[in-house]
């Protein structure tokens, strides 16, 4: 199992509307071959920072099996004019 971590830095002001375009949203990623489950979190201290944590079986899955798919697109077109900047992703797994 891989995690997929991912800070998204929200434009202030807009993060319910964000939040609403995720829930549209993720629906896209879950229908994913390899796709395991998905949450989003919400800054306490910075509410204009969210992270998106999705398990994958692997990366593979997320960098071809998503990335690559028509439902990426649509994805980024929900969610990318909330961004205040590119997101930072990046892969783990568990020791």
């Amino acid at each position: 199992m891989i995690l997929e971590i991912a800070e998204l830095s929200i434009q202030p002001g807009r993060e319910d509307d964000f939040a609403a375009a995720y829930r549209q949203a993720r629906p896209l990623v879950a229908a994913t071959e390899g796709f395991r489950s998905a949450r989003m979190t919400r800054g306490i201290e910075s509410p204009s920072t969210f992270v998106l944590i999705i398990e994958w079986d692997s990366v593979e899955a997320h960098l071809k099996g998503f990335r690559e798919s028509e439902r990426f697109t649509r994805w980024r077109e929900l969610l990318g004019p909330y961004f205040a900047a590119d997101p930072q992703v990046r892969h783990t797994a568990e020791i």
